[in-house]
């Protein structure tokens, strides 16, 4: 790669070549796993270049095209898969200054890919009183366009399911890599051609996504004496169709009160918990379904002033990834695990693996709503001793019926799909017929042969050169 030509093609743009910033700027939140810790420790781009326009991404791309470097590119970097980390080096895209909210009207919002998903509620919630419906625990900090290309749901998910279901992205315009790039329009299914694909095929440059009511949800945590109560109370309240809430999540003791430091206070060691977060209007309903099942509340927001909730990090910042953050914070030793208990037997199968690991896998749940149906997630806390017994947690779950999205891997077929996404890939075929977006990530692309049951970590070649 003659790295000294783009940079004299990319002249006037925003380009950091110092290598310290460099390599800052090559990584996400890949350390969640210790997998891939060891794996990517040592990757790095070359440049970051830092568009301010779409005309900007297309100049970039073409300069790339024409010198044959990889581009991957990044939101701001609250990933935890290695989705923004430049396996084959050359070029980091950072979008993060294309952050404009663009337009709102009822029901949709137009913005930049480098959007702060908080920044564009603040906007939303002024114009008109809406708000996206589902983010990230990283809401303060991640992306639209990362959380678009890097995500799958969140906070929201109990209402309005996952980010590829239909409906919850509106349009996307995506620019292609190659000699001259062109910008696509993308609407209904042909948004899966880009939706989870870590940017491998095409760079979002603008995103329209559909908006509901904006409301000041109250943050309570209800306490049980035991994960299951606290799982199956989650499962009923999701269940309620009158009682509006954001978030459900069931945590096993002791990993509240270990890692919960802030809310500390309102919690007992051999207590598990469900956080949630719920509309204003329907609090007095949601108190009352609370003890009727037999929850404690042991926190309630609204019964606190504002100086006594000041410092507290908001419920949905203890719950879904930010649940594991903390405990690594405490615990360096922490990692997880991200798995799907199917509908209609949840409650039995989170049951059943909720024992059979005891002091080395913790439960935590999150409820979503899947194909019309209430039922949950795991993204379970894990006691990290060797990759062989990782991977013999993951062999076990699958085996009774819990299928594992693996966070310690680092492509786009072994993270959950188990087999190749033929539309993405017709689309790579087509978007980036030299294979420089984001190389390394879709294996369909680096090795259409791959055995998906081998249990082995795809190497990319690019990977094994850097390390």
């Amino acid at each position: 790669m003659d790295i000294a030509a783009l940079k004299r093609d990319l002249d006037g743009l925003k380009i950091e070549d110092n290598e310290k910033l460099v390599q800052q700027k090559s990584r996400d939140f890949y350390w969640y796993s210790p997998v891939l810790k060891r794996q990517l420790e040592e990757v790095t781009a070359d440049l970051v270049v830092s568009p301010k326009t779409e005309a900007e991404v297309v100049r970039v791309l073409s300069a790339c095209h024409k010198h044959g470097v990889p581009v991957t590119p990044r939101g701001s970097g609250t990933g935890n898969y290695g989705q923004a980390m430049p396996l084959s080096r050359g070029v980091v895209l950072n979008l993060a200054e294309m952050s404009a909210v663009k337009e709102i009207s009822s029901g949709r919002v137009a913005c930049e890919p480098g959007a702060i998903l908080a920044d564009i509620d603040r906007a939303t919630r002024a114009h008109s009183g809406q708000e996206l419906r589902l983010h990230p625990s990283t809401y303060n900090t991640a992306s639209i366009g990362g959380f678009i290309a890097g995500g799958s749901g969140g906070v929201g998910s109990i209402n309005f399911g996952g980010l590829r279901d239909f409906g919850n992205i509106i349009r996307l315009r995506v620019v292609t890599m190659e000699a001259e790039p062109r910008v696509l329009e993308l609407t209904g299914e042909d948004l899966h051609k880009v939706t989870h694909a870590y940017g491998t095929n095409g760079i979002i440059t603008e995103v329209e996504m559909p908006l509901t009511a904006g409301y000041d949800w109250v943050d309570v945590i209800v306490g049980f004496d035991t994960f299951m109560d606290a799982a199956r109370y989650g499962n009923a309240l999701g269940c309620q169709d009158g009682i509006l809430t954001k978030l459900i999540t069931p945590i096993a003791a002791p990993v509240p009160w270990l890692y919960f430091k802030r809310h500390q206070k309102f919690l007992a060691e051999e207590q598990s918990v469900c956080l949630v977060m719920v509309a204003p209007h329907a609090l007095d309903a949601f108190l009352a379904f609370t003890r009727k099942q037999g929850g404690t509340i042991a926190y309630n927001a609204a019964d606190h002033a504002p100086e006594e909730k000041k410092g507290l990090p908001p419920t949905y910042e203890l719950a879904w990834n930010h649940t594991t953050l903390r405990a690594l914070r405490v615990d360096p030793s922490i990692t997880y695990l991200q798995s799907l208990y199917p509908f209609p037997n949840q409650l039995a199968l989170v049951e059943k693996m909720d024992g059979m690991f005891p002091d080395e896998v913790f439960s935590h749940l999150e409820f979503v709503r899947f194909d019309g149906n209430v039922t949950c997630f795991g993204l379970n806390l894990v006691k990290f001793t060797t990759e062989e017994r990782l991977d013999e947690i993951i062999r076990i779950f699958e085996e009774n019926g819990c299928p594992i999205f693996n966070p310690h891997r680092y492509t786009l077929e072994e993270g959950g799909m188990k087999q190749t996404d033929k539309v993405q890939l017709a689309f790579k075929r087509e978007a980036d017929p030299q294979g420089l977006l984001n190389p390394g990530k879709m294996i369909a692309w680096e090795n259409p042969d791959y055995d998906y049951h081998s249990g082995r970590t795809f190497l990319f070649k690019g990977l094994e050169r850097a390390g």
